[in-house]
């Protein structure tokens, strides 16, 4: 493995303030008003639905972070569970796709926000400032692990109890009552409810960043499970808090007007202007740390998808190591997404590649390793049928209302894969590389004597 992972530089607390990071700074402020446009006034049990097929999820990825800890995480668990194939390769890849999607979400929910005082909600100012905090990020995390760790550890702390407060303050000055469902007759479905839960699930889906830095976590044969879970537990309780103080304040009908900015439009009715401002800075700073986290993530993926050469490099003249070369390449991917698309379409492609890879993950871990870890068999079908009848919904719902973005989702995860074919096809992984990783991959889970 290369050498540019630092072991145990990531503590258990840095690792849940990681997770917690990616997870609020996406799933409450960009996607609050996403999941009410679909669920209605039942958005709130959509963060529960979410964290109960996430805790499905999370238990294969507990699992096998247990028995091989690695700098590549889903990377190493699809290796070990497909070989050096073009699935486990294509999964991968689209894993870390979302995860850049989720940089460019959370960038642009960061630019909506600290733009919401001065009244703008679109035009090139949203796009200009949220490739400057992609920017900022990055140099954050050329700084070190050290750096991210900290950083993350305090932003975590101020969102966390930022967020508690609002939404407790909320409910208080509604007296703890809900909004008026819809006063312009809007409908809701099963069908729409479900298809939220997709939203919920990507609002969850920062745990794997822990996932992906397992080896870079202390004692993490045991600290990236208890991470995963302290994160997403975490996560239920200021979720619940925010989407009951939102639907509080508003009715449903201005949550989705509102959608791109909810908590905002929240906070001015229940907190008064102070406490609007107060919830814009609360914004910019969950958001920047999610950031922040999931670039220090998705990099250390990309690295060890290079090193077990199931991806092509070229540094392009560019000083420096891999890990630094894919810090470079996931900013420029994030930063024209975060361009070329609205929070909306980032969201909806991010849910297609995640649901995708996490089925194909809890498939090939069913099928070729569940008896080497141990791992029970009803938890992972359980898991692909959960994700299987969430991505037929919401895939059913934005044929309807977008069917540009499943196109260019389907088509995106075709390209993917067959780039992958062509590449592994003509570049084999040798032997060597693939049974050498998952030997390191093995010898980092092992408590030190």
């Amino acid at each position: 493995m290369s050498s540019e992972y630092d072991k145990n530089s990531i503590s258990l607390t840095d690792a849940v303030a990681m997770g917690t990071g990616v997870m609020i700074g996406a799933g409450i402020f960009a996607l609050t008003g996403q999941i009410a446009a679909l669920a209605g006034p039942l958005f709130p049990l959509s963060f529960v639905a979410g964290a109960i097929v996430t805790a499905f999820s999370a238990y294969t990825y507990i699992k096998m972070s247990n028995a091989f800890p690695s700098a590549g995480g889903i990377g190493m668990i699809l290796t070990k569970a497909y070989g050096p194939t073009t699935i486990a390769a294509g999964a991968a890849m689209l894993m870390a796709l979302s995860m850049v999607i989720a940089e460019s979400l959370v960038a642009r929910t960061f630019a909506t926000y600290v733009l919401r005082p001065f009244d703008i909600t679109e035009g090139p100012l949203v796009p200009v400032i949220a490739v400057a905090v992609i920017l900022f990020a990055f140099l954050v995390n050329v700084a070190g692990n050290r750096s991210v760790g900290v950083f993350s550890l305090v932003m975590a702390v101020i969102k966390i109890g930022g967020i508690a407060i609002f939404g407790i303050a909320a409910l208080w000055s509604s007296g703890f009552g809900f909004a008026p469902a819809s006063e312009v007759g809007h409908t809701f479905t099963a069908t729409g409810f479900i298809a939220s839960v997709a939203l919920a699930i990507l609002a969850f889906k920062g745990f794997t960043t822990i996932t992906n830095s397992g080896a870079e976590i202390t004692n993490p044969h045991h600290n990236v499970g208890r991470a995963i879970t302290l994160s997403i537990t975490l996560c239920v309780v200021v979720y619940l808090l925010v989407a009951f103080g939102v639907g509080s304040s508003l009715t449903i009908d201005r949550i989705i007007e509102a959608r791109d900015y909810s908590l905002a439009e929240a906070a001015e009715p229940a907190l008064g202007q102070a406490g609007f401002l107060l919830t814009v800075l609360l914004a910019a700073v969950a958001t920047a740390s999610g950031l922040l986290a999931s670039i220090f993530a998705v990099s250390r993926m990309l690295t060890m998808l290079t090193d077990m050469k199931m991806i092509p490099h070229s540094h392009f003249g560019m000083s420096g190591g891999i890990q630094r070369h894919m810090l470079i390449y996931t900013v420029v991917i994030g930063s024209a997404v975060t361009v070329f698309f609205d929070l909306g379409r980032i969201a909806s492609l991010g849910v297609f590649f995640y649901l995708v890879m996490d089925i194909l993950v809890h498939w090939g871990v069913l099928q070729n390793l569940r008896a080497e870890i141990g791992a029970r068999s009803w938890v992972m079908l359980t898991a692909i049928g959960l994700d299987s009848v969430v991505l037929v919904a919401f895939a059913v719902m934005k044929w309807q209302r977008d069917p540009v973005i499943v196109v260019i989702a389907l088509t995106g995860m075709a390209a993917v894969f067959a780039f992958e074919w062509v590449y592994l096809r003509f570049y084999p992984p040798s032997a060597e590389i693939h049974h050498g990783a998952h030997a390191e991959a093995r010898d980092e889970g092992k408590p030190s004597t």
